[in-house]
């Protein structure tokens, strides 16, 4: 074991005591900090230690470089996105898939397709071949060069692709709508069972508009139609005639938004970022038909009002042009967006022509309608477009509302006294807002993806799948049916706010599965695919994602709406899958892997009697990739478990050192997430994107890596365990499972145990060594949040409410503010950050360099000048992992 000096502090200089107390009182109001601090300074003496090898910086180059050329033929260029669309009964093939992914002549990601062969031969491996829907085509901007727009989108959706990255769908006239190359295109296939045969040419849908065009949809009730935003507001246009219309006019086009702050159908940052929302428009399912043979189209659409949101000042890419980015960003405590929900509609003649459009308000402001919803985390329309629907949530995101919102509600805006009178009279007292379910917790909300409304078929019942966790701590499918009770609201005398209006009874609700695990609905969407529900209306089954036979595997089950009870798996054990079913409910296709093999794509096909459709069995069918037959020297990480202190069974995974030294005690490195909504250990393939871990074993070091309380998948009570603190338990959890396995596992040196981690990662690693200096040796921060009232609204404050209501919650947490408990030897602490970061700000490792610097405390920083929160660059990955490698070799 190491030899241990304790040692107080003998740095509380007034001016640091000072600094510190100003910068908390500016952000909380508290004035005062603890003074109990220890500083524990390390010594090395174990004779037996295993010294990984001290190579050059170059030499680490090389390593690095080979690693990532290796990464690059085994990455996995696996399809996704898929759609199903069945072929008519003279064809050869029952289905066609297209789906987007990376054809292996190219780099970007491109629209493809499979067919599916109605026979295929049981006794040999069908491997599909990708077809391209075009050909000669420029999916990525020309010189790799996005626009603002593109660039932060991609940033919030945690885009490492290049070229197309999603796209449109309208089934029946097989029309396809996507961005490329900073341009709207679109082609067509499929419509009418007219297929193509070869590689087409996508139209270029040109407009008159200045700026780039984001978020293109196709309106379902007249495909004809696209809507698309442009310079946060929402436009229209007729891919047929090329007509082009703007819808709204919130945003002036200002260079300055201190005086441009409103949007239309525009999500904002936070939205995006914590709630994993990237649009804020949605077109009807259905046209309204006109007498005169014309129709109208209604688009429901998000305004937000950033007026008194703060603005923040962020470096500008072009950084020798000496500017700056300005943004508004919510930090926590402080004024969050103004919010409301419209209607714009489109009048349109029997050619196609626009006619005219309108926008439409609700009759009342939306926080009298709404007084306790801060945020709009979903919101869409049923099948039929007799309603709209949203999902609101409060502040501290403990209450969420399902409503619907009946068209007619709407009046029109910008109308004089007189004719607004008449609209409201007109509006009628028995129409309103109806919510249909409430969900609440002592913790907090997790926002899902899963509402599914079934056709009403009772005016007066509307019934619905979605999905609870706070009920049993655990998340699970409910089928729901509420009365739709009517009240009488008089608008044209206006509307005062009473507990229990439009609140609506539940008359049914449904267990559909249960039990300690978790159907997936939405945990960490923008780094995995997004979970979903398939709805069989027919034989009332639901096909859903979950952890029902282990919380490190992901499956595809079955279960009956209609009679819930037993729970078939679909997908087979020992791999961890993500699906995606037809709409025909007779194929699936997965995307799976696990720790030892690299991901494959298989089609299934659902056979047996239809007598008993819910054991029908998966039949291996065809495949759209298999597993990579390149070797390389791939370190595969053991599984293992134990019982925490805390009750809980915690998972970890440990990379051994590929040059084990009998007897020898090797340096470890302790490589850490830890927060709310993400996932590192379980059983999928971890050669890529953790690739770097490979190489720390390759080169003699032990990795391990732990998901412990705070992280998901795992239930909510687990989860929130960080409830109004944070950084606490995650790194007892980590230390917990370090001694665990250094007891199994002679080879662990504890004398010698670094900690690394990005993020939430790198805040954990600053906390790391703040209160366990004797057990971390050094700590390898990246982009870390280290002071939480300055990190953003929805977020921050779902995990420790606002800074005025925890004000010990929020100093205790705050790294920034303990850095007097760090420890005075040189080359433990390194923090690495993106200076154009708009999401952790480059103040927060501005912030603890000045509260380091005025204790007197050393410490090594790396800025990447042209990086964000994400490193993109290839050359500042590359940099960035010799930097981690070197500091690790000089100083482990």
């Amino acid at each position: 074991m190491h030899k241990v000096k304790r040692l107080k502090t003998e740095d509380k200089s007034e001016d640091c005591q000072e600094s510190v107390r100003v910068a908390l009182a500016q952000m909380t109001g508290v004035d005062e900090l603890s003074d109990s601090t220890e500083v524990v300074e390390m010594e090395d003496v174990n004779p037996t230690q295993f010294n990984v090898e001290k190579r050059s910086w170059e030499d680490l180059r090389k390593i690095i470089r080979n690693s990532r050329q290796n990464m690059g033929v085994i990455v996995s260029k696996a399809p996704h996105d898929f759609q199903f669309v069945t072929k008519d009964e003279a064809s050869s093939h029952s289905h066609r898939i297209y789906f987007l992914g990376v054809p292996y002549t190219t780099r970007d990601n491109s629209l493809l397709y499979c067919d599916v062969p109605k026979k295929v031969r049981q006794d040999s491996l069908l491997v599909l071949s990708w077809k391209p829907m075009f050909s000669h085509f420029q999916t990525s901007p020309r010189h790799g060069i996005f626009s603002r727009e593109e660039e932060l989108l991609r940033e919030r959706k945690r885009l490492g692709v290049f070229g197309i990255t999603s796209y449109d769908y309208h089934g029946a006239s097989g029309l396809f709508l996507f961005q490329a190359n900073s341009n709207l295109y679109y082609c067509s296939d499929g419509g009418n069972n007219s297929f193509i045969t070869a590689p087409t040419k996508p139209v270029e849908i040109q407009s008159q508009s200045s700026g780039t065009r984001m978020d293109p949809k196709i309106c379902p009730g007249h495909p004809d139609f696209i809507g698309f935003i442009n310079n946060n507001d929402i436009w229209v246009s007729n891919i047929k005639t090329g007509e082009e219309r703007r819808l709204t006019f919130c945003h002036k086009g200002i260079d300055n938004p201190k005086d441009d702050p409103k949007s239309a159908g525009v999500a904002t940052f936070v939205t995006q970022e914590e709630f994993d929302r990237f649009t804020g428009y949605w077109w009807s399912p259905a046209a309204r038909e006109e007498l005169d043979g014309g129709k109208t189209l209604q688009i429901m659409y998000e305004e937000v009002d950033e007026s008194e949101v703060e603005i923040i000042h962020v470096p500008s890419p072009a950084l020798e042009e000496r500017k700056t980015d300005v943004y508004r960003y919510p930090r926590a405590g402080s004024k969050n967006p103004v919010i409301t929900l419209k209607l714009a509609e489109i009048l349109i003649d029997n050619q196609g022509t626009i006619v005219s459009t309108q926008e439409k308000e609700l009759p009342a402001p939306f926080t009298s309608l709404f007084p306790t919803a801060e945020y709009i985390i979903r919101a869409g329309w049923t099948k039929d477009g007799k309603y709209a629907w949203t999902v609101l949530m409060d502040r501290r995101q403990q209450n969420l509302q399902l409503v619907l919102l009946p068209p007619a509600l709407f009046v029109p805006v910008n109308q004089d006294e007189s004719s607004r009178q008449k609209s409201l009279e007109a509006v009628g007292h028995n129409v309103h807002p109806l919510i249909i379910y409430r969900e609440n917790s002592d913790i907090w909300i997790n926002v899902h993806n899963i509402f599914y409304p079934f056709i009403q078929t009772n005016d007066e019942e509307f019934t619905f799948i979605t999905v609870n966790e706070s009920k049993t701590g655990f998340c699970h499918l409910y089928k729901i049916t509420s009365v739709l009770q009517q009240g009488s609201y008089d608008w044209a005398k206006g509307y005062t706010h009473s507990e229990g209006d439009f609140q609506c009874p539940v008359k049914e609700e449904v267990t559909l599965t249960s039990g300690e695990w978790e159907v997936l609905a939405n945990h960490g969407a923008k780094r995995s695919s997004c979970p979903q529900i398939w709805v069989n209306e027919a034989t009332k089954l639901v096909y859903f994602q979950g952890t029902k036979d282990s919380p490190l595997e992901h499956h595809l089950y079955v279960v009956s709406y209609e009679s819930p009870g037993e729970i078939v798996r679909l997908t087979k054990p020992g791999f961890s899958h993500s699906c995606a079913v037809s709409q025909t409910f007779d194929m699936f296709v997965s995307h799976y892997s696990s720790l030892t093999a690299s991901p494959c794509v298989h089609i299934y096909k659902l056979t047996g009697s239809d007598s008993d459709p819910l054991h029908k069995e998966p039949q291996f069918w065809a495949s759209m990739m298999e597993s990579s037959t390149f070797q390389f020297d791939y370190n595969t990480p053991e599984l293992f478990s134990f019982k925490g202190k805390s009750g809980f069974d915690l998972y970890g995974m440990l990379y051994k050192p590929t040059d084990l030294k009998p007897g020898a005690k090797h340096p470890t490195v302790v490589f850490v997430y830890g927060g709310p909504q993400v996932q590192l250990v379980n059983n999928s393939y971890k050669g890529v994107k953790y690739l770097r871990l490979t190489t720390l074993a390759a080169l003699g070091y032990a990795v391990l890596v732990i998901d412990g309380r705070g992280s998901c998948q795992r239930g909510l009570k687990f989860e929130g365990a960080v409830k109004d603190k944070m950084g606490e338990v995650e790194i007892d959890d980590q230390v917990e499972g370090l001694h665990y396995i250094a007891e199994k596992h002679k080879f662990i040196d504890l004398s010698r145990v670094a900690i690394h981690g990005w993020s939430y990662g790198g805040f954990l690693s600053l906390m790391g060594l703040i209160h366990k200096p004797d057990v971390f040796k050094v700590a390898i921060a990246g982009a870390p949040v280290t002071l939480w009232m300055a990190y953003d609204t929805g977020y921050t404050e779902r995990y420790l409410d606002t800074p005025e209501k925890n004000q010990k919650g929020y100093e205790s947490c705050s790294v920034a503010l303990h850095v007097n408990k760090l420890p005075n030897e040189p080359n433990r602490l390194l923090i690495l950050h993106g200076f154009l970061d708009e999401n952790v700000h480059f103040f927060h490792t501005n912030f603890l360099v000045s509260q380091l610097i005025r204790a007197g405390k050393p410490y090594s920083l790396q800025v990447y000048p042209n990086e964000r929160h994400s490193i993109r660059c290839p050359e500042s990955g590359e940099h960035y992992e010799v930097t981690l490698l070197h500091f690790l070799q000089q100083n482990l």
